[in-house]
């Protein structure tokens, strides 16, 4: 019985940085970028809400 590519575990793309890269295919380093620049996104995301929150508690103690 033949596996079909949707029975297949799919690989896990995952990036260490400072890994070596020359193993890596056009389209794995592709992959790579378009995974770090959505991780890139929500830390800026979440370093919004912080300063958000951290500004907003600043004009409540504010004398």
């Amino acid at each position: 019985m033949a596996i079909d590519d949707e029975d297949k575990p799919r690989r896990k793309i995952g990036h260490e940085i400072g890994q070596d890269l020359s193993l890596l295919s056009v389209e794995d380093l592709n992959e790579r970028i378009v995974l770090l620049t959505a991780e890139v996104e929500r830390l800026k995301t979440e370093m919004a809400k912080k300063r958000a929150s951290r500004e907003a508690a600043n004009n409540v103690f504010k004398t």
